[in-house]
């Protein structure tokens, strides 16, 4: 089962390290790994993507909380958050395949970035499932160059993390 977790941190020297090191010496597979600073000064947002069972999940959860820089453990995975990722595709977009490429674009309300005589860059935002949607769309016109974010996310509703 996939699991998002959200990981609230104080922003200090070697936090990011001792936090993929939990994952990696416990043979956690980590698929998304993203941090950035939040709204409140020194703390900092991971937004981490895994698979595995329950147990796996608590185990994740329960060593995470014992990490002293860890200021709040959030599992996203029952659907309570929103979730999104942004890709910029770099596409063939020779005569006969712009058209097309424009439609896909529209389509998936994604936006055309940069455009040459022989290429389209497309940023296109939305959950991730969207995004391997319009990767797979796009894919059989000719996908030169691909980078995807990876998932954030945030809780539904008004109140706030610390709330």
């Amino acid at each position: 089962m996939r699991h998002t977790i959200s990981v609230l941190v104080e922003n200090e020297f070697g936090v990011v390290s001792r936090v993929a090191s939990l994952f990696s010496s416990r043979g956690f597979n980590i698929d998304s790994f993203i941090g950035a600073p939040t709204n409140e000064e020194g703390i900092s947002r991971i937004t981490i993507v895994t698979h595995g069972d329950e147990s796996v999940l608590e185990q994740i959860t329960k060593q995470l909380n014992k990490l002293i820089d860890v200021v709040k453990v959030i599992d996203f995975s029952d659907g309570s958050g929103i979730e999104r990722e942004m890709a910029l595709i770099k596409v063939t977009a020779e005569d006969e395949s712009r058209a097309e490429v424009l439609r896909i674009v529209d389509i998936f309300r994604a936006k055309i970035i940069d455009v040459t005589s022989r290429s389209y860059t497309i940023e296109a935002t939305g959950n991730p499932n969207k995004i391997d949607a319009i990767i797979e769309l796009l894919r059989p016109l000719g996908v030169k160059e691909l980078v995807r974010t990876g998932a954030i996310t945030i809780g539904r509703g008004a109140k706030g993390w610390a709330g």
